[in-house]
């Protein structure tokens, strides 16, 4: 797989959430100040369609993770898009056709900023900084 992505410095340091819905234990809510730094209503079909718009830009969006890779310096995940609804709660796409039914990649600097269990996770919320580059097939890259 090719990686097309320049990451500058500044964007490693961006800050992130991840906020997952655990059956047992409930929903957790997006901390206040993350949904304020997030670029309002943001969708996936809107990063793909005009990714220079987002581009250095703070976003929020759902998923479920689905696949996982690791370099020398970087945890690359790839998560399926699950929409958000009001309250910030990942949801199942309308249709499982269409860009809302795609995914995205989360890249993280370091394993150890995950929390322990983030592979259990069945839904997460991520707030993370728009990279300049797409991954393979047009996929938005979100910085944690």
């Amino acid at each position: 797989m090719s990686r097309k992505v320049q990451i500058p410095f500044w964007s490693l340091c961006a800050a992130m959430v991840f906020s997952a819905a655990v059956p047992l234990s409930g929903c957790s809510k997006v901390p206040r100040h993350y949904v304020r730094m997030a670029e309002p209503d943001t969708t996936l079909t809107m990063l793909v369609d005009h990714p220079e718009q987002y581009r250095g830009k703070v976003v929020m969006l759902g998923g479920v993770l689905i696949e996982e890779q690791e370099d020398e310096q970087y945890l690359w995940l790839r998560v399926k898009n699950r929409p958000l609804d009001q309250d910030h709660m990942p949801r199942r796409p309308p249709t499982q056709d269409g860009t809302e039914a795609g995914s995205y990649w989360l890249l993280v600097e370091k394993k150890e900023k995950l929390p322990p269990k983030y592979k259990q996770w069945a839904r997460m919320t991520v707030v993370g900084r728009v990279m300049e580059g797409m991954q393979s097939d047009a996929e938005p890259v979100l910085s944690l």
